[in-house]
């Protein structure tokens, strides 16, 4: 078992995003993309971090991926979302995606990161995350 792995996972954080895993995001051996699933955690986690500052946000950086196991053409993935850290400008949210394989019906986290997002004007510049309230 390594870092990433519970011994009885569940889901961390809120539902951010439902969607199958279709062909055209796959390889020529029916398996996703990690670059569409990186892509689809971003989506996930700037919707909810958007939220979170009450505007619009900018993705900084991504830290701490690993993928676990493959994703088949087909599979339900969940994509779930923590708001770790508030600073004065940016926002620190953990990822997760999980799997629901129609074929064998196994529920299992895929993969997990750690986005940091800030929170950005109308000009593109960086602005204060509001306090919540």
């Amino acid at each position: 078992m390594n870092e990433y792995e519970q011994e009885d996972p569940i889901p961390q954080g809120d539902l951010a995003l439902q969607l199958t895993a279709l062909p055209r995001e796959t390889n020529g051996f029916g398996d996703i993309f990690g670059g569409w699933l990186v892509s689809q955690m971003d989506l996930a986690g700037t919707a909810m971090a958007s939220r979170v500052a009450a505007g619009r946000v900018a993705t900084v950086s991504i830290d701490r991926m690993a993928f676990m196991v493959p994703v088949a053409v087909g599979a339900q993935l969940s994509f779930y979302t923590q708001t770790l850290e508030v600073g004065r400008s940016s926002i620190r949210m953990l990822v997760e995606v999980w799997s629901d394989d129609p074929l064998s019906s196994e529920w299992r986290k895929v993969t997990e990161a750690v986005f940091v997002f800030v929170a950005i004007d109308g000009s593109g510049r960086t602005r204060p995350v509001a306090p919540r309230r």
